[in-house]
């Protein structure tokens, strides 16, 4: 499915973005060149962001070194 028609993007270059590490609508549009037009798109970049958020939160915590908490 076509998210961004100005850009031409599809929701498969979306779900690669957030696959690849973007975790906010502005990092998916960076990635994907999405929403520099008209900006019709970004509700649906984010809605895409929202159901993909269950993946985020089910990769294990990663300790930062030096980290106390």
């Amino acid at each position: 499915m076509i998210v961004c028609h100005c850009e031409v993007v599809s929701d498969r270059d979306v779900v690669e973005s957030i696959d690849a590490g973007a975790r906010t609508v502005a990092q998916v549009c960076g990635a994907t060149g999405a929403g520099r037009n008209c900006g019709g798109c970004v509700f649906s970049v984010k809605r895409l962001l929202c159901e993909h958020e269950k993946s985020f939160s089910a990769t294990p915590f990663t300790e930062v070194a030096g980290a106390t908490g």
